[in-house]
């Protein structure tokens, strides 16, 4: 089995690693664009490519400063008087020698940036394959480096706060401790065997017995925050439900501030699931506008009312759109019988912009039409999804990478209590000790497979 290593010699193609390059900014027109290096080669490359204005190259610079020079093509044709600056290893992002190119962000001359650059003997860098150097290079664990992605990714500034104290270091924090709690067991235990003749105090196992229990109760609390930090970051399953008319296609553009979907007074028009994100009440929405709910002999009509239940039944959220400008149906009730099946429900009254012709406590009156009372949804929200303690200083699991090697981690340490309490020989008790330091090496990248880091880094984007 592959793995991989956060030692700075860990295992890499033809023993060292070559000098890569990427823009690290988006190919669109912009103010900045700013074009990345790293690697061994990196000060004779930018040297090839870049002549500061004032001084010597770039390779007798100071690290971290900022000098203005030309920027040429291959053929020593000018592309751009910009800034350039050089951080040299192990101090750097990556930990090896790196550079920034700051040009003016024109996505032809990033281009014609990165064609030079690769002419002065620099590749072309993967996905993810900066920060990936960074992880194997010692620089930061695989928490930190999913961090790194989650805060580029971040949609809410909740996720943005928590994956920011993720890349600090804050879930290694947590789980170093009980890692070296764990390690000090098994050092003295094989102190003892293997070094009898020494001066070491005897090894009793029943005198871990507070350390084991020390370190469930931190497995244990970290774990159960997953529920919370999986919801932060991906959102919450919200159907909209409601029969054909009342309003769920309007209200899933005013909640998105586009038109996204068709809306028609066309009964049946949504035909499929629409999925969406947004954010209400400062919790991620992850919304389904499906199907009305009727009775229909349209078979792809019907498809669709299918699926509108089974979104349903898959939602945190159900909100449940009823038209207030004419009589509650047959259809209507089953809207909200389906609604109360879920974890949560909002009723909404929607078309307040019409006379209303019923009433029902506990429904939010709104017009997806106009916007008017969609504050009143936004509160609900936030009231319903408000967690009765503050957020975590970003010790909060947020995929499931990490919580499966908690969790696996939490179940050695009971299976050691266990083992421990059953009178059971201390090299029993070690072994799975050994197997709750495997799952939080998993964690960390202490000792991880190379499909996982090759899982993680993947959903990285090129130039980070």
């Amino acid at each position: 089995m592959n793995e991989t290593t956060t030692h700075p010699h860990a295992a890499r193609e033809g023993g060292v690693f070559d000098t890569i390059a990427a823009i690290s900014t988006g190919q669109v027109l912009a103010a900045i664009g700013i074009v990345r290096i790293s690697g061994p080669d990196t000060l004779s490359v930018l040297d090839k490519v870049f002549t500061p204005l004032y001084g010597g190259p770039m390779s007798g610079r100071a690290d971290r400063r900022l000098v203005l020079g030309k920027l040429t093509a291959a053929d020593g044709s000018l592309l751009d008087i910009c800034l350039a600056t050089v951080s040299r290893g192990p101090g750097s992002y990556t930990g090896e020698d790196t550079a920034e190119l700051q040009c003016h962000g024109s996505p032809v001359v990033l281009r014609a940036t990165l064609d030079s650059l690769f002419a002065a003997g620099a590749r072309q860098a993967k996905a993810g394959e900066f920060t990936r150097r960074a992880f194997l290079n010692g620089r930061m664990d695989l928490t930190q480096a999913e961090a790194v992605i989650d805060l580029i990714d971040a949609e809410t500034p909740q996720i943005a706060i928590l994956a920011a104290s993720q890349l600090d270091g804050a879930i290694r924090k947590k789980t170093d401790a009980v890692y070296d709690d764990l390690t000090a067991i098994c050092s003295h235990y094989h102190a003892v065997i293997d070094y009898p003749d020494e001066d070491i105090e005897p090894f009793a196992m029943a005198q871990y017995e507070e350390t084991l229990s020390g370190a469930e109760d931190a497995l244990a609390r970290l774990l159960a925050t997953f529920r919370r930090g999986n919801v932060l970051k991906n959102g919450v399953p919200c159907a909209i439900l409601g029969r054909p008319n009342a309003g769920k296609s309007s209200l899933l553009n005013a909640l998105l501030g586009y038109d996204r979907a068709i809306v028609t007074d066309i009964p049946g028009t949504t035909r499929d699931t629409i999925e969406e994100k947004a954010v209400l009440g400062g919790t991620l929405l992850r919304l389904s506008d499906t199907a009305g709910l009727r009775d229909t002999a349209d078979p792809v009509e019907k498809e669709g009312v299918l699926r509108a239940h089974a979104a349903a039944e898959g939602a945190g959220l159900v909100l449940a759109v009823l038209d207030g400008s004419v009589p509650l149906t047959a259809e209507d009730e089953a809207v909200l019988a389906a609604a109360k099946a879920a974890p949560k429900y909002i009723i909404i009254k929607n078309k307040s912009d019409l006379p209303a012709v019923w009433d029902m406590d506990g429904t939010i009156s709104l017009s997806a039409l106009t916007g008017a009372g969609l504050d009143k949804l936004e509160t609900a929200v936030a009231e319903m999804f408000k967690e009765s303690e503050p957020l975590p200083a970003g010790e909060m699991l947020t995929n499931p990478r990490q919580a499966d090697a908690v969790g696996r981690a939490l179940d050695y340490v009971r299976a050691a209590k266990e083992a421990m309490a059953q009178g059971f020989a201390p090299d029993a008790v070690l072994t799975e000790i050994e197997g709750a330091l495997g799952a939080l090496g998993e964690l960390s990248g202490r000792t991880v497979r190379e499909d996982v880091t090759n899982g993680i880094f993947s959903r990285f984007c090129v130039g980070k």
